[in-house]
């Protein structure tokens, strides 16, 4: 079993940075891929950034080039670095870890944007 804690959402104005971490506990050792999901006032969640135990990263287009995926395995966090922010970037971001055959879920952390 893993558990998913994330930290550091908060209000911003339209052009600033946030900094996400997610710390997980638990069957770590056991993790390859990581994710960041965000979810919007009346929409579904969609996928925002993805990260493999060996770095390898991948983006939602509406966040390419503004936002950064990084890992610490040693201390089995995953941070998103948020900048140029952006009103529709307002949502709940949620921390996932997928481990067969369950999906392990953060709490969720609320980042608004104000313009």
């Amino acid at each position: 079993q893993v558990r998913l804690v994330e930290s550091g959402g908060g209000l911003v104005q339209a052009g600033g940075s946030l900094r996400l971490s997610c710390a997980a506990s638990g069957s770590i050792f056991s993790i390859n891929v990581m994710k960041w999901y965000r979810q919007g006032s009346g929409k579904q969640r969609e996928l925002v950034a993805v990260i493999t135990s060996g770095g390898s990263t991948n983006y939602a287009d509406s966040v390419k080039g503004r936002f950064t995926i990084s890992r610490d395995n040693a201390k089995s966090t995953v941070y998103l670095q948020m900048n140029s922010l952006k009103p529709e970037d307002t949502g709940v971001y949620y921390c996932n870890v997928p481990l067969a055959p369950y999906d392990y879920w953060g709490q969720g952390t609320q980042v608004t944007v104000s313009s």
